[in-house]
């Protein structure tokens, strides 16, 4: 199996078998829904919270460990963004990509006729310059991990949500994972793991290897001299992860090993690294396209880890999604024109990302009950709640 996923970006026929029965499943909805104009200036929509959001990012470098992917280059490298609730508006917006970043996206996925630069042209929502919002309990902590190929700007809607909401979101680029990461330096890196893809074992390699790195951000995070000097205002007993794709099948993987992580979301993702039989006790959330409906013959992995599950657990489906989704890259292909085969029209996507993360976050750090976790919803009749080993989801 191949795990390049960001080929669902195109809708064609990707090198995931989930992706390529996506296509299918969403086929119909697609050619109902709605159409964008193309656009040369996507923007994301504007988070729903009461709070501003700022944004930073840090260089951080783990010098005990060395790169798994080049390990010539030395100790392991890592580009982190900063999502967080601010004092006040700024007056710079954050950029999406930069213009060589969008340009590597763009070849690494195989879209033509676009602007190379057009996606370094997205409208954020969250600003630079900016301090953050202090309370008194302290801020709770969502570390996001984004998909192979796949920068951490992916899940920017998402996290500048969760930050307008009273969260810190650390989103980060495991370098040598991504089509493009941008250091301090000017250096890019881009994707010398996706050499490796075909090697046997690779998805349960690189899901130890992202645990590894999420570990790393939250020593640099929440240790005594924290790399942020936003650092002493985090509730350091309240932290999830969110991940789409790769991302998401890391959540598990990552609990297991850090008890710090008290909640994951898998958003899309096979879990290539299997849950163990003692299973994982701790709220866990799968959310994903009709082809992750449970008896999946594309993909298993969710059917095993879902009995693995000991705590509490949701699996949830979404009528007309694609593998792209849960990302940014749903709503922003539309407005450059690129359609991926998506029944869910104009931000809906994004829509309903914010809206079951955020309240599976809500519920297990905040204590916060949410209603919209307990069944269906008609202001979402697109989610379905499954309940294995019933193959169908309500």
């Amino acid at each position: 199996m191949r795990y390049r996923l960001i080929a669902a970006l195109l809708a064609l026929a990707s090198c995931s078998p989930v992706a390529a029965a996506a296509e299918t499943a969403t086929k119909t909805a697609a050619e109902a829904a709605a159409k964008t104009e193309p656009t040369d200036t996507p923007h994301l929509p504007a988070p729903t919270g009461p709070h501003p959001v700022g944004t930073t990012s840090l260089h951080l470098v783990d010098t005990a460990r060395q790169d798994p992917w080049v390990p010539e280059a030395g100790a392991r490298e890592l580009m982190v963004s900063l999502w967080f609730p601010a004092t006040a508006s700024g007056t710079r917006r954050a950029p999406y990509l930069t213009p060589t970043e969008s340009r590597l996206l763009l070849e690494g996925t195989g879209i033509t006729g676009v602007p190379s630069d057009v996606f370094s042209r997205t409208r954020t929502n969250a600003f630079t310059d900016v301090r953050p919002a202090r309370t008194r309990r302290g801020l709770p902590l969502v570390v996001l991990s984004p998909g192979f190929t796949w920068s951490r700007s992916s899940l920017t809607a998402l996290a500048e949500e969760l930050a307008s909401r009273g969260y810190v979101v650390a989103g980060i680029d495991h370098t040598y994972e991504t089509f493009a990461t941008t250091f301090p330096d000017g250096r890019v890196t881009t994707c010398e793991a996706c050499r490796l893809e075909d090697v046997a074992d690779f998805g349960a390699t690189a899901v130890r290897s992202r645990a590894a790195d999420v570990s790393f951000v939250l020593d640099e995070l929440t240790g005594r001299r924290p790399a942020w000097r936003g650092g002493p205002l985090l509730d350091r007993s309240r932290i999830a992860m969110v991940g789409s794709s790769l991302g998401g099948a890391s959540a598990g993987e990552t609990m297991l090993r850090d008890p710090r992580v008290l909640a994951g979301a898998n958003l899309d993702g096979t879990m290539f690294a299997p849950l163990p039989e003692s299973g994982l006790s701790r709220p866990f959330l799968f959310l994903g396209q009709q082809a992750h409906s449970p008896g999946s013959v594309e993909d298993p992995s969710w059917d095993r880890d879902w009995r693995r599950l000991t705590g509490w657990k949701r699996w949830l489906v979404v009528a007309g999604s694609v593998h792209a989704s849960f990302t940014d890259y749903d709503l922003l292909a539309a407005q450059v024109g690129v359609d991926l085969g998506s029944g869910l029209a104009d931000t809906r996507s994004v829509e309903i990302t914010r809206e079951y993360v955020r309240a599976f976050v809500d519920l297990h750090l905040r204590h916060t009950p949410q209603p919209l976790l307990d069944g269906p919803s008609t202001r979402y009749p697109e989610v379905r709640f499954c309940a294995p080993p019933a193959a169908t989801c309500g």
